[in-house]
């Protein structure tokens, strides 16, 4: 299977919400879906995700998929999440948002249609800056729904190998416990933390350890460790796929402004944010990194 990354706004990450294990995949099939069939994400046009993606993506039974893909519709259309930003005046303003403006599933096609809500599609689509990018088929395996939100926690603190204390009550919320689950932090921690931790050391491409911070004898929050696996050696010929997620943002950046490049590669009428984001893609696959290779070369990459 093909590389398909993901990529997010790390205010969209750290926000709080609450979405079942599928409901989740089937917001990350999305994200793909724009992606990889250069649709881009708006609030005008549906994005599809077929049956056929989530049975492939995370190997379940046809007619598992099938039901579990109708019941996502039904509840994900409810589903609402929090985050905050600082605002033109310097403040911090708080946002509750739905996910979906609409969201619907085609019976005799095995498919579904679904519409970001206007707050969550620049929150999506904004890459210059502070996101967070990783490959579907890291979070593939995990069944834990928890594990899919540390994760996507966690990897934002990927470079520097840890992240800060998170305070308890927003780590659950972000985590998408509610507040009357597992309430005891013995429940919380057995239940919640180390299962997930477990998934996310064994099937992903990152092994996790955690402290606990305490004041007094109260637990108060969390921070993590983590290590990224080695992999095996790659020839040349595999290059994509050693670039790293800010590699290839700073390259496809470069490349859609690069005149002659573009002159060659872009599509009329494109504009540069729509051409780097369509590169940001493209950079994944070994043979677009063959093909770009001289330009790459002109603009500072080195093998």
């Amino acid at each position: 299977m093909k590389n398909e990354l993901v990529v997010k706004d790390n205010a969209l990450i750290n926000a709080s919400y609450n979405l079942d294990l599928v409901e989740q995949r089937l917001i990350l099939l999305a994200i793909v879906e724009a992606r990889e069939s250069k649709k881009g994400i708006d609030t005008n046009n549906a994005l599809t995700v077929h049956a056929s993606s989530y049975i492939n993506h995370f190997h379940v039974e046809k007619h598992t998929a099938y039901e579990m893909l109708k019941g996502a519709c039904e509840s994900l259309f409810s589903r609402q999440f929090s985050y905050q930003f600082q605002n033109e005046h310097g403040n911090t303003e708080y946002v509750r948002s739905r996910w979906v403006s609409k969201i619907s599933y085609v019976d005799h096609e095995a498919l579904v249609k679904l519409v970001f809500a206007p707050d969550v599609v620049p929150l999506v689509t904004r890459l210059e800056q502070h996101f967070t990018s990783y490959e579907i088929r890291q979070v593939s395996q995990l069944t834990s729904r928890y594990a899919v939100r540390l994760y996507e926690l966690l990897i934002a603190w990927r470079s520097v190998g840890r992240t800060p204390v998170f305070e308890i009550k927003e780590f659950r919320e972000q985590l998408g416990v509610e507040a009357n689950e597992y309430s005891r932090t013995e429940a919380f921690k057995r239940r919640v933390l180390e299962v997930a931790i477990e998934q996310i050391s064994e099937l992903t491409d990152i092994t996790v350890k955690y402290d606990q911070h305490k004041k007094g004898r109260s637990i108060i929050g969390f921070s993590f460790i983590l290590k990224q696996k080695k992999t095996k050696h790659l020839d040349k010929k595999d290059l994509a796929v050693n670039l790293s997620d800010k590699q290839i943002l700073l390259f496809a950046n470069k490349l859609a402004h690069d005149q002659d490049f573009a002159s060659t590669y872009s599509k009329p009428g494109e504009s540069y944010e729509e051409f780097s984001i369509r590169l940001t893609t493209n950079l994944i696959e070994p043979k677009n990194v063959q093909l770009y290779l001289p330009y790459l070369k002109k603009l500072g990459f080195q093998l």
